[in-house]
């Protein structure tokens, strides 16, 4: 059933698994605000059945990063160009760059598990867009990279927090000052990828991981993803505090006696 179809985004539900797919092969899936509203969109649209979302590309590239039309003094039709953006109030300019973020922040909602399938270039905002999802599957060619200070800018769309908390500090500092490439091998021996396969078995190995996350009762993957989310702000007697809770919801949910 598809539930979107727009500016370089379709959605489709299959039962459990909805699949968010890039649709702009042409212009190897570059990104603009239109397509940022079209992926928030997506993520309200969800039905409540679904748990495992897949974030997919067409074309040789997941994607290449911010369109290069955002750089020209015209910007996007409709939208403010970087020097409007920069004669904005700071709340104002705060609000615009606030509303680019939502597009990236829905993915790790507790009811849901969501799986990037990378394959060829994942550029700055296309590299972000990756990090926004819970796992992340890569073809062999898979290339990461943030660009943005190349441009004199900085990475914006979520992705500096997931960055480390994978990686570390000292690596990601690396990563996104110098823009050089991580390609397949070093992202999965570094953590940011979950699993590496040759191109042609990228959509095989990601229904395989779906199916496996369907596999687990629904409550008890929510809790347990809310639990490893919340456990790095947590001291360790305040996860085991969180550990416990978690578990007298299960424990009392099965027993059927839940409140």
């Amino acid at each position: 059933m598809t539930l979107l179809d727009k500016d370089g985004v379709s959605l489709t539900v299959d039962d459990a698994v909805a699949t968010v797919t890039l649709t702009n092969p042409a212009k190897r899936n570059a990104q603009s605000p239109a397509l940022w509203r079209a992926l928030a969109e997506a993520g309200s649209l969800l039905p409540g059945s679904v748990r495992v979302v897949v974030l997919r590309a067409e074309g040789v590239s997941f994607s290449a990063g911010l369109d290069r039309q955002a750089f020209t003094p015209e910007g996007f039709d409709g939208e403010p160009s970087f020097p409007e953006m920069a004669r904005r109030p700071d709340a104002e300019l705060d609000g615009i760059i606030a509303a680019y973020q939502d597009a990236f922040t829905w993915w790790r909602r507790n009811d849901i598990v969501s799986i990037a399938a990378v394959q060829g270039h994942a550029i700055g905002a296309g590299f972000q867009l990756a990090l926004a999802c819970d796992l992340r599957v890569c073809a062999e060619d898979a290339q990461f990279a943030m660009r943005e200070t190349s441009l004199g800018l900085v990475p914006d769309l979520t992705g500096t927090h997931p960055l480390v908390g994978l990686v570390g500090y000292a690596r990601a500092l690396e990563i996104c000052a110098t823009g050089r490439s991580v390609r397949a091998e070093e992202a999965e021996r570094t953590g940011l990828a979950n699993l590496v396969v040759p191109a042609a078995e990228l959509d095989g190995a990601v229904q395989d991981l779906a199916a496996a996350l369907l596999a687990a009762p629904r409550d008890a993957v929510v809790e347990t993803k809310a639990l490893l989310r919340g456990a790095a702000d947590r001291t360790y007697d305040e996860q085991r505090a969180a550990e416990r809770a978690a578990q007298a919801r299960r424990i009392r949910d099965l027993a059927g006696v839940a409140e």
